[in-house]
């Protein structure tokens, strides 16, 4: 299995509610052998979503995801250039661009997002 890319629920699943992943999510992530990314996209997300009221997430968050041992992901110009030119298999802007962090760097998503499937990228769940 390639390594991991974290939809932005499984990152903050993995971080306090465990339960929620599925057995093959759980299990991926606590074999700790294959790497497992969480994407600036996802930090982003996260931190608009917590501003507006429309999520609650931890204030040390990045302090969380790297005692978890999560790998960061940056944002490149490639990155960028291929979420602006997927079909519209999606419509959320940041899981267009996991889906192209995932083109571009061979990875597979961990998400229950069956909608990203779509992109022909591996998906775990």
């Amino acid at each position: 299995m390639s390594a991991l890319l974290l939809d932005t629920h499984v990152v903050l699943w993995a971080l306090g509610d465990v339960q929620n992943l599925s057995p093959a999510a759980r299990d991926a992530l606590a074999d700790g052998s294959i790497p497992a990314y969480v994407s600036a996209s996802s930090i982003w997300e996260i931190s608009i979503k917590r501003a507006t009221g429309k999520l609650k997430a931890p204030d040390d968050l990045l302090a969380q995801i790297a005692e978890a041992s999560f790998d960061s992901l940056p944002i490149d110009q490639g990155h960028a250039d291929i979420a602006g030119s997927l079909p519209p298999h999606h419509r959320d802007p940041f899981d267009r661009m996991l889906v192209a962090q995932a083109q571009c760097e061979q990875l597979t998503v961990v998400t229950c997002d069956e909608r990203i499937a779509a992109y022909g990228v591996p998906v775990l769940w």
